[in-house]
């Protein structure tokens, strides 16, 4: 399996209270709407689930930084109703060569 040049990292630690329904949403509605955004080739959920508050990230992969600047992502990105219950991070990373000389 080849890894992908460049992924955007989303972490998020979410309030307990919402955090089932913030899962059902973010897991059929808005993992999707990002994914289908240009620029965006897949995307995949974990959790770490070792400490007393699950701490959650989301990996999509894209083809350049300008997938983070198209309107479909401004529009879509956010955390809808769950806005002020949720703490997150977001980064950009690109892969670093095996080989320092390429």
């Amino acid at each position: 399996m080849a890894f992908p040049p460049q992924v955007l990292v989303v972490e998020a630690a979410v309030d307990p209270a919402v955090e089932a329904a913030w899962n059902r949403w973010y897991n059929a509605v808005h993992l999707p709407e990002i994914t289908a955004c240009p620029g965006f080739r897949q995307s995949a959920r974990y959790v770490a689930e070792q400490e007393s508050v699950r701490h959650y990230i989301a990996i999509y992969e894209v083809d350049s930084p300008d997938a983070l600047t198209s309107a479909e992502f401004q529009r879509r990105r956010g955390w809808a109703d769950f806005a002020g219950r949720v703490t997150w991070t977001s980064r950009l990373y690109r892969r670093i060569a095996a080989n320092p000389a390429g």
